[in-house]
């Protein structure tokens, strides 16, 4: 029996990201992907150039159907664009007990904005609490810290901590936005035996990789955090998940370039293993 993830997301007309990423890389790893869309936009891999919100009541619609015949076994959340929907979405799984992973999408590689600024902090107070991980990236670990970005290891350390207090129950800061030549993601866990916001009770992992020279980067995030859940779909251990998830974004970044799809920043290549075989 095939495990089950369910990607609640946004749709990218041009594939890269959204909903179309997060399937594309749940079938790549081998887990078969239910969606539920909260918005429609037009875009490629230059610009957003158009954003319509799923009414609410067709959000709760598609949730209610998929969890109550499938059996999910984790979930990843995305886009979710407005308080309304957030709401919505929280309401939805109120009963679900799986593993959440939570990418709290604001910014589209093409720099349009996926998240309305009164959205930042419902979806701080209301789905944050509710993550099994939070993945976010420097500029989004930033806002909804009220900050600013992380300009070193120990700040992504001490921001990665401070959002374990909002309520996640792990952080990985992505550092993809950082410079230098290696790319540093950190996997922060608290020790529940510890203080709230104590450094050391939090145990991490570093995930290295060399910096590679592309643009073509598009759903990168997406894609991260649509991988981690096929992983807890499966049943691995966060760890082993976010691993795993990590070693297949950067095979999909190194390949992405042998796509060549649009004008613009380009998206990885989802179908490197199958493709290249």
């Amino acid at each position: 029996m095939a495990a089950i993830a369910l990607t609640i997301a946004g749709s990218d007309s041009g594939g890269g990201a959204g909903i179309q990423a997060d399937l594309k890389a749940m079938s790549a790893l081998g887990v078969y992907g239910a969606s539920v869309i909260t918005a429609v936009t037009a875009q490629n891999t230059q610009a957003v150039t158009a954003v319509h919100g799923i009414p609410l009541d067709v959000v709760r619609a598609q949730i209610d159907a998929v969890l109550s015949d499938l059996d999910v076994k984790a979930i990843k959340i995305g886009m979710l664009a407005t308080p309304e929907i957030i709401h919505c979405v929280a309401d939805g799984l109120a009963d679900f007990t799986g593993p959440i992973v939570l990418d709290p999408v604001m910014i589209a590689k093409s720099g349009d904005a996926l998240l309305a600024q009164d959205a930042v902090s419902t979806l701080r107070e209301v789905l944050v609490p509710r993550a099994t991980l939070l993945t976010p990236n420097l500029p989004e670990a930033a806002c909804l810290l009220g900050g600013e970005e992380a300009q070193n290891p120990d700040e992504m350390r001490a921001q990665g901590v401070a959002l374990c207090g909002l309520g996640a129950g792990a952080v990985l800061m992505k550092g993809g936005h950082a410079q230098g030549e290696t790319c540093h993601d950190l996997l922060i866990v608290p020790n529940p035996d510890s203080n709230p916001g104590a450094l050391p009770g939090a145990a991490e992992t570093n995930l290295t990789a060399p910096r590679q020279n592309t643009r073509n980067t598009h759903g990168t995030g997406c894609t991260l955090s649509s991988s981690i859940a096929a992983g807890l779909a499966k049943g691995l251990v966060l760890q082993d998940a976010v691993t795993q998830a990590h070693a297949y974004l950067q095979g999909a970044i190194a390949q992405a370039d042998d796509l060549n799809i649009g004008q613009g920043h380009g998206p990885v290549h989802h179908f490197y293993q199958a493709w290249g075989a």
